[in-house]
């Protein structure tokens, strides 16, 4: 496993996509068996998820990153854990000792922006009906590829992701590709959401930092189980 931590004076960096340099650390069976630090080759749309991943990075460390950076992070099959601060020795002490837990997004530091939107205050969700929703598509997590498909209530393991345009009923079925992971699906998952900008999202139980991810993207969650894709959204528009 390879990581990649945002550095900046040897501490975790609050911009991702602005660090200095960037300490990457093999780990193996639980020890760091090499480490080193390289330079930010720079800060451009979707470059650096493909660069990083090109040099084996498997989980990206940081403490800010807009969410369509870890959209790309997370179709590049590479895990983002954000909201991290501390010396970047004992952020890699807690990551092998498994007690490293993503935070608020920390990207609007001092006024600095990033690539992708990134707001650190967002409201909680609503409760369906409460007001309209905002514009976007709306996110549902199902077990098929169309609207008849039945809503998968488990967010993190959903085999696919339909977003569809409230307005018109069209519809793109996207493969959750990370559903199988190991560790971290969860969070990949909703970084895959958080990417496409949806309203709202539509599922059964989010996780706690699957959750942090939808709220720092500012992605409503409505809770819905025991239906088709379609008559959730039907229930969604008669609130």
């Amino acid at each position: 496993m390879r990581i990649a931590i945002s550095t900046d004076g040897g501490s975790v960096s609050a911009h991702f996509g602005r660090c200095p340099s960037y300490t990457l650390v093999d780990v193996e069976d639980g020890k760091v068996v090499e480490r080193r630090e390289i330079p930010n080759p720079g800060h451009s749309p979707g470059f650096l998820p493909a660069y990083l991943g090109e040099r084996g990075v498997t989980t990206v460390i940081a403490g800010g990153m807009g969410p369509r950076a870890q959209g790309l992070f997370a179709e590049n099959g590479i895990e983002t854990i954000i909201g991290v601060e501390g010396p970047v020795d004992e952020v890699i002490d807690r990551f092998i000792r498994g007690a490293l837990e993503p935070g608020r997004d920390l990207c609007d530091h001092n006024g600095h922006r990033h690539e992708g939107p990134c707001r650190n205050e967002r409201e909680a969700a609503p409760v369906p009906g409460a007001r309209p929703l905002g514009p976007g598509p709306i996110a549902v997590s199902a077990k098929g590829r169309d609207l008849d498909a039945e809503l998968d209530p488990h967010f993190g393991r959903a085999p696919y992701f339909l977003f569809v345009d409230p307005s018109t009923g069209a519809f793109e079925a996207v493969e959750n590709r990370r559903s199988d992971a190991a560790h971290g699906a969860g969070i990949q998952s909703a970084q895959l959401v958080a990417a496409r900008r949806p309203a709202a999202l539509l599922t059964g139980q989010v996780g706690p930092n699957a959750a942090r991810v939808l709220d720092a993207a500012g992605v409503r969650v409505i809770g819905v189980e025991g239906c088709t894709v379609r008559q959730a959204l039907e229930a969604l528009k008669q609130g």
